[in-house]
């Protein structure tokens, strides 16, 4: 009897749980010759979804949960998921039922019999979707796929199923500043695509703000690629040079014509463009830093408060 678990990182959503268990436990239930359960993240909502998924653990054994002590992040719940799974097969799906559950059958079957070793889900479209953001979301995967070694898929997400084997991988990478969607694609392994359309929340707001998007973009160019820092070395090299023919220029001038008094708006012109481009050098630097120094400090990715899943059956 093969056994699955699924993953689902909560983060306010006592609305839409109920709505999700009424989905996605009669899909599971049609999977034959598996046991599935789910593992529950309650990533330290502020609204009642850890009493939600405790009423529903109390009546149902095949739901486990996990609680921190505050909100650390999606990244965080599901690398605790992960860590604390135990199952054969495991997957991760988000509890607003934007990801389309009745492709769990189909997945899992990819995994099982078909010979992948991950079953990914991406969306094909962007309906209700602001224009910027979906641009800027264009241009991230093109961007990023250009300067990492990492593959990622345009429109891949966290949706996706995985067998024993990938899951011990991924744990397996001690970074703490971790971007799944890079990750998944770094540690290779055959993978099956699926496709779905894009659908709205069955309860509940988005907790992804476009800045939070973009400062989520920008982690996975850091975590991923150095070309940011060439850049920087490429865009000094360039205005030195210019700076060096700019003023053999005016040595030359000034021999053939005289000094030219005039010019201060252009100085001050030259001083601001140089100085910023100094500054973004350093803030791209400062940025690399910044989370060699989060690394360096060694802090757990999380802390769980309460969980009811017993260290007997901890994976590892």
């Amino acid at each position: 009897m093969k056994s699955f678990e699924l993953i689902v990182p909560c983060y306010n959503e006592e609305q839409a749980l109920p709505y999700f268990l009424d989905t996605v436990v009669p899909i599971l239930e049609r999977i034959d010759g598996c046991e599935s359960s789910f593992i529950f993240v309650d990533d330290g909502s502020r609204d009642k979804t850890l009493e939600v998924i405790r009423s529903f653990a109390e009546k149902d054994a095949r739901i486990k949960y996990i609680s921190f002590s505050r909100n650390f992040g999606k990244e965080a719940a599901m690398l605790a998921g992960m860590r604390m799974s135990s199952a054969d097969y495991v997957g991760i799906i988000d509890a607003d039922l934007q990801h389309s559950p009745e492709l769990i059958p189909e997945m899992f079957r990819a995994v099982t019999d078909e010979g992948y070793d991950i079953a990914a889900a991406r969306r094909i479209d962007r309906r209700g979707e602001a224009k910027i953001k979906s641009a800027f979301s264009r241009s991230f995967y093109k961007l990023i796929n250009k300067i990492s070694d990492a593959n990622i898929e345009e429109g891949a997400q966290d949706y996706r199923i995985m067998n024993r084997k990938v899951v011990n991988a991924i744990v397996s990478m001690p970074e703490y500043n971790r971007f799944s969607k890079g990750i998944f694609s770094w540690v290779g392994y055959k993978t099956k695509w699926f496709e779905h359309e894009n659908r709205e929340r069955v309860a509940g707001t988005t907790k992804w703000s476009f800045w939070k998007l973009f400062s989520y973009a920008v982690d996975g160019i850091i975590g991923f690629s150095t070309a940011p820092l060439k850049l920087s070395l490429i865009i000094g090299t360039c205005t030195s040079l210019l700076g060096f023919i700019y003023a053999l220029y005016t040595i030359i001038k000034t021999l053939c014509f005289g000094p030219d008094v005039k010019g201060y708006p252009s100085i001050i012109c030259a001083i601001l463009i140089v100085g910023g481009l100094v500054l973004i050098s350093l803030g791209i630097t400062g940025e690399y830093i910044a989370r060699m120094y989060m690394e360096v400090k060694n802090r757990p990715d999380y802390l769980i408060n309460e969980t009811n899943i017993t260290p007997d059956i901890k994976g590892q």
